[in-house]
């Protein structure tokens, strides 16, 4: 299998399971988030809000990935995203202590899959497009 291949295939995966966990966050409010089916209203709504927000990252993600030749700025783009939230992860670490054990498992995944996107999607520039004539 070729790189693009794989990339192409890892992109598809990230943009269908994003749209999936978003719009179980935006159904499912405060359920979909372990250990937190108690909150309040407040976070209820937060939660759905960004369920949605997430469900659009995913589709970014489904868009980029039909792009051919797939863009390597769409790629480093959306991959610094997730890399950015698996920051945000590891400061509420450093604030609040240890969240729920799949909270972890996912800020794992979150500093794990941008180094690979990063090195699927390769070092070279944009695709070269034809100058446009000036006669």
């Amino acid at each position: 299998m070729t790189k693009a291949k794989a990339l192409r295939g890892l992109m598809l995966t990230m943009g269908y399971a994003c749209v999936a966990i978003g719009l179980f966050h935006v159904l499912a409010g405060n359920a979909a988030i372990p250990g937190e089916s108690s909150a309040d209203a407040t976070v209820d709504s937060l939660g759905r809000f960004f369920g949605a927000i997430f469900a659009g990252y995913g589709i970014a993600w489904l868009r980029a990935a039909r792009q051919s030749p797939i863009r390597t700025t769409a790629v480093r783009g959306l991959a610094g995203i997730f890399f950015l939230g698996a920051l945000g992860r590891l400061l509420s670490l450093a604030v609040h202590g240890w969240p729920h054990w799949f909270q972890i498992v996912l800020g794992a995944v979150e500093l794990a899959l941008p180094p690979l996107f990063l090195w699927l999607a390769g070092t070279d520039p944009e695709p070269h497009r034809p100058a446009e004539s000036t006669t």
